[in-house]
């Protein structure tokens, strides 16, 4: 009986072993599916939301989360001007409306800094270039296959 049940497991582990080898027909995984990763939103639009912004000094980051927040910008050719820029990714999935901007201006008068509105152009511009830059992330990561 002890025999016959050794023989039984072996036989097992053999058949489930045997259909493991080869993978000459398994699929591959999709490296670049946009759910593979280890933080908490889309790695295309967070690497793209890092890239596009990383000339502002960024203040704050949650991978978990999906914040990005920078502290005040002074563009050094337009110094009486200072912008301020949070982006927020809300899913995992590779997708515009995944993706929040959302920036604040300032106006150097008399010395103060005062609250200007900002051009919703501005913002969607921001989002265009975040988008672009994942999709193009995301090219190059199946391209690399």
């Amino acid at each position: 009986m002890n025999r016959q049940l050794r023989t039984a497991i072996l036989g097992s582990v053999a058949l489930t072993l045997a259909a493991c080898g080869g993978g000459g027909n398994r699929p591959r995984a999709d490296l670049a599916a946009s759910k593979v990763t280890t933080i908490g939103v889309n790695a295309y639009l967070w690497r793209a939301a890092l890239d596009t912004i990383s000339f502002m000094p960024i203040v704050q980051t949650d991978s978990n989360g999906g914040v990005i927040v920078t502290d005040w910008y002074v563009n050094p050719n337009l110094s009486t001007e200072r912008m301020k820029v949070t982006v927020t990714i809300l899913d995992q999935d590779l997708r515009a409306d995944a993706l929040r901007v959302t920036a604040l201006r300032q106006v150097n008068r008399g010395g103060q800094w005062v609250d200007s509105p900002v051009e919703a152009a501005t913002v969607q511009k921001l989002e265009d270039i975040i988008l672009t830059r994942a999709r193009d992330l995301r090219r190059a990561a199946i391209a690399g296959d």
